[in-house]
């Protein structure tokens, strides 16, 4: 198992696993957060979260000047070597272009995404406060949205939009629309190797997640954390057949089951 002496990496998503799914409270977290900090051990937030709403988490949990994978790994935060912010690096589709694929395909199919309400109603989708929720609709290269269609129609939903080069993930509340070629595990490779070209060396990642668009992160990690939630039974990340000693279920939910993983897999005794 992984000692806190040792070069590590976590990779966790926000919402339903380091943040309560409903209250987004995270103090069960802060005794890791801060040992962590102390042996400069980067807690690298990875979420559906816009890049806006991470900076300001990032600063409410004391991980400033870190890299990040906002949207679900459509954009990417990379940390320069004094850790100030260096531009973010987004997947090629834009978020105009995603609303103008959907605003054709609203003529076939039932859905509501972020472009089509105010911030009031997203205040009523998540429980944000309006400030909170106008950041969460500064998108920059996806689109949330809720599928109001039947389910056996969503397989057809998602093959039109690959078709206009874009693909379709499950976050704890909403869908996500995004680059076909984004996703959370193509940040978390990215930020693995900005670590290993400026240390000379592959540290040990840990990641944390809790909803089916955390899966790719997940499969990138040496050790797996799946945080309890209500659609955690379908989640199947690689090392559950291959490496079943390096994958942790938990009991608790959300920011108690963040710190029930850490205390499972990383060691802090001398």
């Amino acid at each position: 198992m992984p000692h806190i002496h040792q070069p590590l990496l976590i990779f966790s998503d926000l919402d339903g696993t380091l943040l309560d799914h409903h209250t987004y409270d995270w103090q069960p977290a802060a005794d890791w957060l801060a040992r962590l900090k102390q042996h400069d051990v980067p807690v690298i937030l990875c979420s559906s979260k816009t890049p806006v709403e991470i900076t300001q988490w990032q600063t409410t949990l004391g991980l400033t000047g870190l890299p990040f994978i906002a949207e679900n790994g459509a954009a990417i935060q990379y940390a320069g070597p004094d850790s100030a912010p260096q531009p973010l690096t987004q997947s090629g589709i834009t978020r105009a272009q995603i609303g103008d694929v959907l605003h054709t395909l609203r003529r076939d199919f039932r859905f509501t995404g972020f472009l089509n309400v105010d911030a009031r109603q997203v205040c009523s989708w998540t429980g944000l406060s309006l400030e909170q929720a106008e950041l969460a609709m500064q998108r920059t290269a996806s689109e949330p949205l809720i599928w109001e269609d039947s389910p056996e129609r969503l397989d057809t939903f998602r093959a039109a939009l690959n078709q206009a080069g874009l693909g379709l993930t499950q976050g704890g509340r909403f869908w996500h629309v995004a680059d076909i070629q984004a996703g959370k595990g193509r940040g978390a490779r990215a930020i693995i190797t900005f670590y290993q070209q400026q240390d000379g060396f592959r540290r040990q990642v840990l990641g944390l997640g809790d909803a089916p668009n955390d899966v790719s992160l997940l499969n990138e990690m040496d050790y797996a954390v799946v945080i309890n939630s209500h659609g955690t039974g379908n989640l199947r990340p690689r090392q559950e057949q291959q490496q079943p000693d390096r994958i942790l279920r938990t009991t608790h939910y959300g920011p108690q089951g963040w710190r029930e993983g850490l205390d499972h897999f990383i060691s802090i005794s001398d």
